[in-house]
């Protein structure tokens, strides 16, 4: 039987191995800002305080700091004027991309000695861990 434990350290495994080499140095806060902005529709700088629980100021920081880089831009809520909503750049997005996905020519590879079989099954593995995932928040 899996346990917890036996994840964790599979996935880290699969990480450590399969990441793309880092090549802009940023830190866990922004990968972590990013992420939120990537998966959560219409972000505010008070969502990120929030989720970081760390204080509106410091937070407000964050986003200056990430706007300066051209992680992420600002944009008027549509909906409601008054909110401004933060939005990855095409920069943002690849930072993100290449702190947080495994490269795909590592995977195309593993892959490429699997057979369909071998392939499906873990596509259905991560399709349902990443649904039942979704639902923690």
């Amino acid at each position: 039987m899996l346990n917890s434990s036996k994840l964790n350290q599979y996935w880290t495994d699969i990480y450590f191995h399969l990441h793309y080499p880092h090549g802009e140095k940023i830190t866990h806060q922004v990968v972590r800002i990013l992420q939120l902005i990537e998966k959560k529709d219409r972000v505010v700088v008070n969502d990120v305080a929030n989720y970081l629980d760390i204080s509106h100021n410091t937070a407000s920081e964050h986003v200056k700091r990430m706007i300066h880089k051209n992680y992420i831009e600002k944009k008027r809520d549509q909906e409601d004027e008054r909110r401004v909503i933060l939005r990855l750049t095409d920069i943002g997005k690849k930072v993100l991309h290449e702190n947080t996905s495994l490269d795909e020519e590592k995977l195309n590879h593993i892959f490429s000695q699997m057979d369909e079989v071998e392939i499906e099954l873990i596509t259905k593995a991560f399709k349902l861990l990443s649904e039942r995932a979704k639902s923690c928040m």
